[in-house]
Order: C-alpha cells, then sequence, then structure tokens
C-alpha cells in the first residue's frame, strides 16, 4: 500500500496515499476502536452543509481566495450529493466535543478540494483542513450547529411518517366505524365501544404528537455558529454570524435565526432534550398502540381475535400455521431505543460544564439515530400491519353482548345496587342480562329493546 506522511502538532503519521481522510481522522481511528458505528448520514451532510456556508461567507468576507472557496464548495456539493461517505469513519464514542468528528469532516473535503485543484491529497500548504475548510469556526460551535441542523433534517422526515401513519389510522376508523365490540378497562369488561373508535382515538393521538413535534423543532432553528470556541465569537468575522445563518437559510430552504445569546446556544443543549423529550413521548403512545394491537389480534382460537393482523412471515420454527403479530413487536422493540436514548441525552445534557458540553458525539448520534429508526419502524407498521388489518365483527359482536358491563345503562332506571344484582346473577347463571331483566319485571319489552340498544350505547347520553 502506498503511504503518505503527514505531521500535526503531536509529530507525524504515515497516511495511505489514498485515503481522503488525514492525520487527525487517522488518530481518531487509533484512539477509538469502540463500537465500529459511524456518524449517521444527517450528521455528516449537515456539518458539511456548515463548512460549505463558511467557505461562502468566508469568500465574500474576502477572508478566503476564490478558487479555494470554489473547490471547498464543491467537494461539499459531491459528499452532499453522496460521494466520499466511506471516509467518514470516526466512531460515534469519541473525544469529548466531537473534535475527530469536525476534523475528518474537514480534512476529507480539504482533500477532495485539493484533487480538485490538480493537487496530492495531503499536500495542505494549498488548501488545508484548519485554516480553509475550518476558517472562523471551531468544534465548539460547529457541532451544536450540526446536531440542530441535523435534528430538523430528521425530523421532517418523522413528522411526515406521523402523518403517514394517522391517516392510515383514520382510514380504519371508518371503515371500523359500524362495528361495535366490548370496550376494556383493566384488561375487564367495560361498556360497549366502537372498534372505528378505538381506532380514531389512535389517529387523532398521532396528530397531537405531530404538532407536539413540529413546536419542538422551533427552538433548533436558533444557531449558535460564529460563537467559535466560548461564544465569544473571536477569530470570526463580525459580520459572519448573520452571513452564516442567512447562508444556512438558503442552501436548506429553512428560516434559521441568530441566537439570542451565543453563550447559552454552547453551553446548554436545552433544544435537544426538548426535541429527544417529545420523541420519547410519542414513542410511549406508539408502544401502547402496537400492544393494543397486539392483544385485539391475539388468538386466533384463544385470544381476543376481535381483528385479524397481515401475515408477513411464518410465526414459529416448531408450531405449523402459526402467525404473530411481527411489526407490532419490532415497533415495541424500537420504542424501547428511543426511550433508552432519551435518557441517555438527559444525562448527557445535565454533563456539560461552563462553556462547553462535552457529550455532544453521543447526543448527536442518539437523537438522530432515535427519530431515524423510529421514522422507518412506523412506517414498516403502517404500510404492513395497520393498512392490511381486518375486522372480526361478529366476534365483537359476541363479546359486546355477552360484556358484564353491559348492565352499566340500567344505572339510569334501576339504580347502581339493583343493576350489580343483575351482573352478578348474569355471572352466576350464564343467562342474558336482558333476559335477567324482563323476568325481574324491572323493564317492559319496548323499554328493554330501546336502553339495550348496542349501538346506541357508544354515544352521549341517556338510554329510555
Amino acid at each position: 500500500m502506498k503511504m503518505r506522511m503527514e505531521k500535526d502538532s503531536l509529530g507525524e503519521q504515515e497516511i495511505p496515499a489514498d485515503a481522503y481522510y488525514g492525520i487527525q481522522t487517522h488518530r481518531a481511528l487509533k484512539n477509538f476502536p469502540i463500537s465500529g458505528i459511524r456518524p449517521m448520514p444527517r450528521y455528516v451532510e449537515a456539518t458539511v452543509h456548515i463548512k460549505k456556508a463558511a467557505a461562502s461567507v468566508n469568500r465574500d468576507l474576502r477572508l478566503l481566495d476564490e478558487t479555494i472557496s470554489s473547490a471547498i464548495i464543491r467537494a461539499a456539493d459531491d459528499v452532499l450529493g453522496g460521494q466520499l461517505r466511506e471516509w467518514f469513519l470516526v466512531d460515534v464514542y469519541q473525544a469529548g466535543a466531537g473534535t475527530s468528528h469536525n476534523m475528518n469532516i474537514n480534512e476529507v473535503l480539504a482533500n477532495r478540494a485539493l484533487e480538485i485543484l490538480g493537487k496530492l491529497k495531503g499536500d495542505y500548504r494549498t488548501v488545508h483542513p484548519n485554516d480553509h475548510v475550518n476558517m472562523s469556526q471551531s468544534t465548539n460551535d460547529v457541532c451544536p450547529t450540526g446536531i440542530r441542523i441535523g435534528a430538523l433534517m430528521e425530523a421532517r422526515l418523522l413528522a411526515a411518517a406521523l402523518g403517514r401513519l394517522g391517516k392510515t389510522m383514520a382510514d380504519k376508523a371508518r371503515e371500523f366505524d359500524p362495528i361495535v365490540k366490548s370496550g376494556r378497562t383493566h384488561l375487564m369488561d367495560a361498556v360497549p365501544v366502537r372498534l372505528g373508535q378505538e381506532f380514531g382515538g389512535y389517529a387523532v393521538n398521532l396528530r397531537k404528537h405531530r404538532e407536539s413535534l413540529e413546536r419542538a423543532l422551533e427552538q433548533l432553528k436558533e444557531l449558535g455558529i460564529g460563537g467559535t470556541a466560548t461564544g465569544t465569537g473571536l477569530n470570526a468575522h463580525p459580520e459572519y454570524r448573520q452571513r452564516m445563518v442567512a447562508q444556512l437559510s438558503r442552501q436548506l430552504d429553512m428560516e434559521f435565526r441568530m441566537a439570542e445569546d451565543y453563550f447559552e446556544a454552547m453551553q446548554s443543549l436545552r433544544p435537544m432534550v426538548e426535541l429527544s423529550g417529545t420523541v420519547r413521548n410519542c414513542a410511549q403512545d406508539l408502544s401502547r398502540m402496537a400492544n393494543d394491537i397486539r392483544l385485539l389480534g391475539s388468538g386466533p382460537k384463544t385470544g381476543l381475535a376481535e381483528i385479524q393482523l397481515p401475515a408477513v412471515q411464518p410465526g414459529s420454527s416448531i408450531m405449523p400455521g402459526k402467525v404473530n403479530p411481527s411489526m407490532a413487536e419490532m415497533l415495541n422493540m424500537v420504542c424501547y431505543q428511543v426511550l433508552g436514548y432519551d435518557a441517555s441525552i438527559l444525562f448527557a445534557a445535565q454533563a456539560g460544564q461552563l462553556e462547553l458540553n462535552v457529550m455532544m458525539p453521543l447526543v448527536a448520534y442518539n437523537l438522530l439515530h432515535g427519530m431515524s429508526i423510529l421514522t422507518n419502524a412506523i412506517d414498516a407498521f403502517s404500510d404492513r400491519c395497520i393498512a392490511g388489518l381486518r375486522a372480526n365483527p361478529e366476534r365483537c359482536q359476541y363479546y359486546a353482548e355477552n360484556s358484564t358491563s353491559i348492565v352499566t345503562v340500567l344505572n339510569p332506571h334501576i339504580g347502581y345496587a339493583a343493576a350489580a344484582e343483575i351482573a352478578k346473577e348474569y355471572l352466576a347463571s350464564g343467562r342474558p342480562i336482558r333476559e335477567l331483566v324482563l323476568e325481574k319485571k324491572l323493564l317492559t319489552r319496548e323499554q328493554a329493546d330501546m336502553v339495550f340498544d348496542l349501538r346506541g350505547m357508544t354515544e352521549p347520553g341517556i338510554h329510555k
């Protein structure tokens, strides 16, 4: 293998001659062989967008030569177009704050820019990772800005997935609206509901989570880029902050704004914690829905079996014909992972000291990966489970008619105590509640017809 020699403040290292990374990435690869997990693609893209914007702004401020700026911008566009992704190699678990990540981006862009200019990789006299690609920047303002931008990009996809699942749930709510079934509270018989009402509740819940997500994203649009190392803006042009926000807004078609206070923007990961909490809250409700689907579809002979889930794969290696609620189980597992990510984000955000939070690499990965897998899980659950659900109207009707709790409708007519006695007798004898009421002459037959209208029990009102 051909090698090239690179030098930094710690000494010299041999680098593979064809590598787009440089000596600082090389050191990180040696120092952090921890998980084999590479940075999230959205985090790479967000950071590259910052480098592209900085090259443009520094050129306009006459701090960066036009030739160098153009080469860096073209290199950034190559990465944003999908090239060179294999060279972003630094492990998620790395040195604090994300210096290794930032330098990995700087070095890849510098070496690609050198290649564009007809120079050899590693010949940093022309384009330097620190002096040119990282001009007017620090890891300490690049990484929190990158997390914000990456989270906005990822959250847009999550919001869209929630919208798709919500629509699918709403479609099922309309389809299942005529079907009356037994409600259940404490997993015990409760008054009747319609299957469509249950699914309508899911649809509204998903809409509200999407709205909460969109509110949380507003906090991420405030950028601290230009704070450089500690928030003072040292080594950045006085116009750099404003110009960077404007340039990033154009590049990403988002309405960013300057940080109200650059020290706060670098000290605190508050917006990331807020977003993570919103995603966590969504995950706990999605997990609850997945559990409901598993329960309603349990059986087919010894469970509730009020709905039938589409068969997506054989459910057992030993029991022939068995079909499991695989998509709902998958969604549960993803939601549990998101809950764990949120806990680690909370601890990492708390662990900042003074002008910087060194735990940003962990926050970046957990936040973006959590949203990414949740988006994918929602779409798979929607397409391969909810869209293909079928109701079992006969089973639903049977449970509705035989629910002990339909005696609740008798409360306004005979009182709670008398209705409880009817319920006990029903359980002991197994005779229909309507029959017991007529036998005891508690209601006339016409009254009973009105009172025991199962569909009517699913709407507000007193049955007379």
